[in-house]
């Protein structure tokens, strides 16, 4: 190996697996015509590979839906109440309608549990797992991916997720012991990896690379020895290819490269934009192994320090028996092409690397490397660039001297007098969490309106028809804390990120955020502004449709930076200033136009959360501080509301606390923990809504599904503290499955209060 990527988008550059996907669970094409999509998708990935140089291509990268779930079924990880799903059905049929139940749910069976990818943007499934579960070798996706590869010409290696990892994100089944954990089941699952490999050395393939980002957490120094044993035996298997194991999204934790030093592995590849490359040396260096040295970033979007890696690369000689230039992680978090983005600000776009300049990064790098006498020129271009600073322009001196003047936030009042100071609201109070499904004729209106073939009035008088219509439904349906329902907003960063200076946006950069659902996250490159108020236009025009109060809806600071591609020229600490600083404006203009319920999002609070449990404190002051910044002007009429969405709730239950937010509302419809119980346990003493509504399936909830959920949450909080809504917000769904399940979540609180009256 010279040079390499740990993996490369899946979505398809014109998101196709994105249709594919929706059509084929519309019924509009079939399993054959999906798998044809597929095969078409991997194949042109490796093609990109190949002709940008890239001299180590992956394979099994690819995923209908999410790699943990993959590897979950193929070694058949999978929780009973799936397995009867399509049976009866042809193989293919069956095995399509099964996986994608255990992802999306279906009549017969609730969804797996889905949660945040480590520190990043991309949702994984939780497999559920217990002591009657066995592993075996069910499915054959890296080899037969394998072997597509090389059936086109490409020698590629196959990845998997590694075996400490896949039973460190599962989770045990609800009729599992207390106390049982997934890892007891490591011995047979070795045997399954075992089978594979022999598999895969019989089909030709020289390399496999087992992906273990779980030892870049806590959770991987407490498994230090399992690590040990797992790749002593993998490492032992007779017949195998050799094996590259992968540590990305941080540095190795303290003992886990020595151990991987130790066993027969042939590799590891290793995070240096967010590790360290003196960890190679602190250990005495990797001896024979190959080290994949992960100088280029996978989790952003800026152009790579070309010099500064080169440096790195060259302290790295003589500590491995081969060094090979690679990506930080695989590149599933990047979009595809910058060549694509014709209408950037040359300023902001010459600063830019997306994963296929990535690859052109990777190259020159390892050419250089190699001591490759025609690079000189890019090497030349590449320093020039290295040392420019930011464009001026990038700076708002009137922001910084704000911020200063400021300081800490003020406290507000505290959440007992806030409460006697705002109207009252019945027990139970029912609302949704902000967006309402967004129609086909809603996105018509504003491509037309971006394209010019339709007035700013005109669009205008679209969104606002289909404003009242979401009203008069709410208000029919009998929800208590409307919603304007969002037809405007595209997406609930990038709509505040046209409004704000100092970010830039995307016509093509998507990313896969799950599954078939896609996100184009903006570029925070410069001091943020607000030139203008940028909700209440729309806000006001819903209140003045209804004598029930509408919430104005806001993004976070926090989940402003998590889901954008940040500047990396200052701390985070300073950016998410600037940007609840922009916040703090438009709640105070939002408080004078009568508006009384102010949701702040904050749904990546627990995305950003470090990986390791030192660096936890000094997160939590900047995130909760801007949180309050944000936050501080607000009066004590007014309900400040936050969400939260897919995370492990336990870790940042004081975090959650000390936002001081009045009402928080947070994912647990998937959830077998109970986040109601999680928070109480911290002490938290103010307005709760545990979602009792996955939106994120299809599947319509029973009103005596919702009212178990409520008296779940009832034994953990008071009735007048508990709020009711779904999990997230409604714009991924349609009205069909939306309307009946709202009007159940409504007739399970009215079902409550009843009792709770009488």
């Amino acid at each position: 190996m010279t040079t390499t990527v740990l993996g490369y988008p899946r979505i398809g550059p014109r998101r196709e697996l994105k249709r594919a996907l929706e059509s084929y669970w519309a019924a509009d094409i079939d399993a054959a015509e999906l798998d044809t999509v597929a095969a078409r998708l991997r194949g042109a990935t490796w093609r990109t590979l190949r002709e940008a140089g890239v001299e180590h291509i992956p394979s099994n990268t690819f995923s209908y839906y999410d790699h943990v779930l993959d590897t979950a079924v193929m070694f058949d990880l999978v929780a009973p109440r799936f397995a009867r799903i399509a049976e009866g059905d042809d193989d293919r049929s069956a095995e399509l309608r099964r996986y994608f139940a255990m992802a999306r749910g279906c009549d017969e069976a609730a969804p797996l549990r889905m949660t945040k990818w480590f520190d990043t943007n991309y949702h994984h499934l939780v497999p559920e797992l217990s002591p009657a579960t066995r592993p075996r070798l069910a499915g054959r996706k890296p080899l037969s991916e394998y072997v597509q590869a090389r059936g086109l010409g490409y020698e590629t290696r196959p990845v998997l997720l590694g075996p400490l990892t896949l039973l460190l994100l599962s989770e045990g089944s609800p009729d599992a012991p207390r106390g049982w954990r997934p890892l007891e089941l490591l011995d047979g699952l070795l045997d399954c990896y075992a089978e594979l490999l022999g598999e895969l050395a019989s089909a030709g393939a020289g390399w496999v690379q087992l992906d273990e980002p779980i030892l870049a957490t806590d959770a991987g120094q407490e498994v230090l020895r399992e690590l040990g044993d797992a790749y002593e035996r993998l490492g032992g298997v007779a017949q195998r290819p050799r094996i590259l194991v992968a540590v990305y999204h941080g540095p190795a934790g303290e003992g886990a490269l020595e151990t991987l030093k130790r066993t027969p592995i042939e590799g590891v590849a290793l995070d240096l934009v967010r590790g360290n490359a003196e960890d190679v040396s602190k250990v005495g260096g990797l001896g024979a192994k190959s080290l994949v040295a992960g100088v280029v970033d996978g989790r952003n979007v800026w152009r790579a320090d070309i010099p500064a890696a080169l440096s790195t690369l060259a302290s790295l000689l003589g500590l491995a028996g081969e060094v090979v230039v690679g990506t930080s992680c695989p590149l599933l978090h990047v979009p595809y092409d910058l060549e694509v983005e014709t209408g950037l600000d040359p300023s902001v776009r010459d600063r830019l690397a997306f994963a296929r300049q990535k690859l052109d990064e990777v190259v020159l790098l390892g050419r250089a490397l190699a001591g490759a006498e025609d690079v000189e020129e890019q090497l030349a271009g590449a320093r020039q660039r290295s040392s420019e600073r930011a464009p001026r322009a990038f700076t708002d001196q009137r922001v910084r001297a704000r911020l200063e003047a400021l300081g800490q936030a003020p406290a507000r009042p505290s959440y007992r007098q806030r409460e006697r100071a705002r109207a009252p609201l019945p027990p139970l109070p029912t609302t949704t969490i902000g967006s309402f499904p967004q129609t086909g004729e809603i996105r018509a209106a504003r491509a037309a309106h971006r394209a010019g073939r339709i007035t700013t009035q005109e669009y205008e008088r679209e969104m606002r028809a289909e404003i009242d219509r979401v009203i008069a439904l709410q208000e029919d349906i009998g929800l208590d804390v409307l919603v304007h329902g969002e037809p405007e907003r595209n997406d609930m960063v990038q709509y505040f990120a046209e409004r704000l200076d100092g970010f830039a946006v995307t016509d093509h950069g998507w990313v896969q955020s799950y599954g078939s659902r896609c996100v184009r996250p903006p570029i925070l490159y410069g001091d943020v502004a607000r030139p203008a108020p940028m909700t209440v236009e729309w806000t006001t025009y819903a209140q003045s449709r209804t004598d029930r109060p509408v919430k104005g809806m806001l993004t976070g600071p926090v989940t402003m930076l998590a889901w954008s591609f940040v500047r990396t020229d200052q701390p985070l600490a300073e950016t998410a200033r600037q940007v609840a600083l922009a916040l703090r404006d438009e709640i105070s203009d939002l408080e004078r136009a009568g508006i009384r319920h102010i949701q702040v999002d904050e749904a990546a609070l627990r995305e950003l959360l470090p990986l390791r449990g030192r660096d936890h404190a000094a997160y939590t002051a900047w995130a909760v501080g801007a949180f309050r910044l944000a936050t501080s002007g607000a009066t004590a009429g007014t309900r400040i509301h936050s969400h939260m969405c897919y995370s492990e709730f336990s870790a940042i239950a004081p975090v959650i606390d000390a936002l001081d937010a009045d009402v928080t509302s947070i994912e647990a419809a998937r959830s077998q923990a109970s986040p109601a119980a999680d928070l109480a346990g911290a002490g938290f003493d103010r307005g709760i809504g545990p979602g009792v509504y996955d939106i994120h399936s299809p599947r319509v909830p029973t009103v005596a599904e919702i009212e178990q959920a409520l008296r779940a949450a009832l034994e953990h909080t008071e009735p007048e503290r508990l709020w009711v809504n779904p999990d997230c917000g409604l714009k991924t769904r349609g009205y069909a499955e939306v309307e009946p399940a709202l009007r159940a979540m409504v007739e399970a609180a009215r079902r409550i209060r009843a009792e709770l009256a009488g």
